[in-house]
């Protein structure tokens, strides 16, 4: 066991007091900050990055600084909220905006930095903000030295010092050295990691004292004990001013870990090996190491095994682009630690997988009521048979909208509904209007009829997909079967492929409809044939996020619950299209689905044909679009209803 004792029985585990930005992450590796061309944005600041991660591995985390009232700043209190991460303490700056960084990835060695943080909301905040009571809550409370660097950052770290001390919660240091935050480099400086300061040292050493655990690398002891290049004189400075227990980070080599005198040199104090990794992107690695560290020792494991979490953390971290969203989640680790995992990280198939369906701020869906109208070709011809020209259907998409709407008020439906929409001409408008609602919004990506497979307007589904907001899920419609002529089979399966590989870079759910050709299967053998296609694309390495399917007896459903435990427990489900069957069948229908499989359906021209030809007709009432809103929302209540009542028959 460690020898740090924390407080149990308290609402918080570690409150992080420091950095919160918004990290905008260049996406060309190699490339200069200056001739970057797209930037990816993540929650970034080094406690920013501490309080994410420990909550992401299952802790009980708080974020106590400031950001502005703006955009910027609510994207950093919702990533937080998203982790499980209490933003309670994160004050509101009406005038100053929320801090940025801007990064780039140039060579292993080279990590252009630009901190943007003239006057920035968390480097004001207010010490009269700070509560005793929540900090007298916590268990501990990490701060980042940075935040010792100005007056009023220093009073606000001072006085959650006191307030921690007097409740007995313990208290580290992240001494986070970045000489440009102290003014000492250039503003374009920002990778520079050490400048000698007497100043500095000065200032940090009036408070180590205060601490319980001070956690750096040997440059930031350096700056710490004031012996630049001498690491053993520089922790022996500090240890006159600290009985705190140190961990000095070594990078690959790992982390030495001194807890009393210290000793004649470093190899002599306790060595936990480090993780041999690749490196993308060393940034954030600091930070992530900390995550495991907090994890492990708030969870009372000894320094073994918590400093064993950390440099796993940081080796992970160290493979990937950002810093908090690169952040492992407890079933990372466990395959990590498995014995199984690929050297290579970023040819970890499994390993990247569980981090995208495994964290803590993945959407909740437990089950799903799905209007679709991503239709294109139906809606040009019910427009032509009607002789309505067919501009008049994007208005029509937009009252679909009104109506899942309006069931959605009318059965309860919030965090159940959802819908299927085209994002072309046709469906734009309704498609940006249900978008950011907190609905389930599906988008199609195949062309409508084609087989083999094609893409809608693209022969690039990849570079599609970095127009599309992250919470669109990408819809494909394949007509497939098991018994396709291998030339056919296998070209549609690598067009499923690079689908899924475009998904997965795009950060996209992907939901894979399957339709065998009716040509190609007898009555009888429909479930059969869904089955072994759903088999046959897990055997190719596909794992959407959910499969559509056809109604299928309750032995089918069995057997896919099974297939799905198998090959990707973490599969949200299935859900069960409607191919334009009758209303009352499908309905009827449902009463098969009650395995826990089947999380809902998404259905469409069932609901809304008839009432879409007499909308532009002109024959549905006085009130043409109430009326076929009225009539839309009312089929779709009845498979609601359905729906809801499934289990009880």
């Amino acid at each position: 066991m460690s020898t740090l004792n924390f407080p149990s029985g308290r609402p918080i585990d570690l409150a992080c007091l420091g950095r919160v930005a918004v990290d905008f992450y260049a996406q060309q590796f190699g490339s200069r900050l200056e001739d970057a061309r797209s930037m990816a944005m993540y929650l970034g600041g080094s406690s920013g990055n501490l309080a994410f991660g420990v909550a992401r591995l299952g802790l009980r985390s708080a974020m106590i600084s400031r950001v502005g009232n703006e955009q910027m700043g609510n994207f950093l209190r919702e990533s937080l909220q998203r982790e499980g991460c209490d933003v309670s303490q994160l004050q509101t700056d009406p005038e100053r905006l929320t801090a940025l960084v801007l990064l780039g990835l140039k060579d292993r060695d080279t990590f252009p930095l630009l901190f943007v943080r003239e006057n920035c909301a968390d480097m004001a905040i207010r010490a009269d903000e700070i509560s005793e009571e929540f900090i007298a809550g916590c268990r501990a409370l990490a701060i980042t030295g940075t935040h010792l660097s100005t007056p009023t950052t220093r009073e606000a770290a001072l006085t959650a010092l006191t307030f921690a001390k007097r409740h007995g919660a313990m208290r580290v240091l992240d001494i986070d050295y970045r000489p440009v935050l102290w003014g000492l480099t250039s503003r374009g400086a920002g990778e520079n990691r050490f400048v000698d300061n007497a100043n500095v040292t000065h200032q940090l050493q009036q408070v180590l004292g205060e601490f319980d655990l001070l956690v750096g690398t040997e440059e930031e002891f350096f700056i710490a004990g004031g012996h630049p290049d001498d690491l053993m004189a520089s922790l022996r400075a500090v240890r006159e001013v600290s009985a705190a227990k140190l961990v000095v980070k070594r990078g690959a080599a790992g982390c030495c870990v001194i807890e009393g005198a210290i000793p004649a040199a470093i190899e002599d104090a306790p060595t936990f090996r480090g993780e041999r990794v690749e490196v993308l992107n060393v940034l954030g690695a600091g930070d992530a190491f900390l995550s495991g560290l907090m994890t492990g020792l708030l969870q009372g494991k000894d320094w073994a095994e918590s400093t064993r979490i950390a440099n796993a953390c940081g080796a992970i971290v160290v493979s990937r682009h950002a810093c908090s969203a690169a952040m492992p989640t407890p079933a990372e680790l466990e395959h990590w630690f498995s014995g199984s995992r690929n050297p290579k990280v970023d040819a970890d198939a499994q390993l990247a997988h569980l981090h995208r369906v495994t964290a803590p701020a993945r959407p909740v869906w437990s089950e799903l009521c799905v209007m679709a109208f991503d239709h294109r070709s139906q809606f040009y011809d019910i427009a032509r048979e009607a002789g309505a020209d067919e501009r008049r259907i994007p208005q029509l998409k937009s009252l679909l909208v009104r109506a899942a709407e309006q069931v959605e008020r009318s059965h309860q439906l919030q965090g159940h509904v959802g819908v299927l929409i085209d994002g072309g001409d046709y469906g734009r408008d309704a498609l940006a209007s249900a978008t950011g609602r907190g609905w389930w919004v599906g988008r199609p990506v195949e062309l409508p009829g084609s087989r083999p497979l094609r893409f809608d307007g693209t022969r690039s589904i990849g570079t599609s997909l970095v127009h599309w907001p992250t919470e669109q899920v990408v819809k494909c419609l394949v007509h497939y079967h098991p018994d396709d002529t291998p030339a056919l089979r296998l070209e549609q399966e690598q067009t499923v492929l690079e689908l899924w590989e475009a998904t997965r870079e795009s950060g996209n759910e992907l939901l894979l409809e399957i339709i065998p050709p009716k040509a190609m299967t007898p009555a009888g053998t429909e479930d059969a044939a869904v089955l072994r296609a759903v088999k046959r694309f897990y055997n190719l390495g596909v794992k959407p996020e959910w499969w559509k399917l056809a109604p299928m007896s309750a032995d089918g459903w069995t057997q896919l619950e099974a297939l799905v435990a198998e090959r990707d427990p973490h599969c949200r489900g299935a859900v069960i299209l409607g191919l334009n069957q009758p209303l009352q069948y499908l309905a009827d229908s449902f009463v098969h689905a009650t395995n826990p499989i089947v999380k809902g359906f998404m259905v469409g021209r069932t609901l809304w044909v008839d009432a879409s030809l007499q909308w532009f007709k002109g024959e549905i009432g006085a009130d043409a679009d109430t009326a076929f809103i009225d009539t839309v929302a009312q089929n779709f209540a009845t498979l609601v209803e359905a729906w809801k009542r499934r289990k009880a028959h």
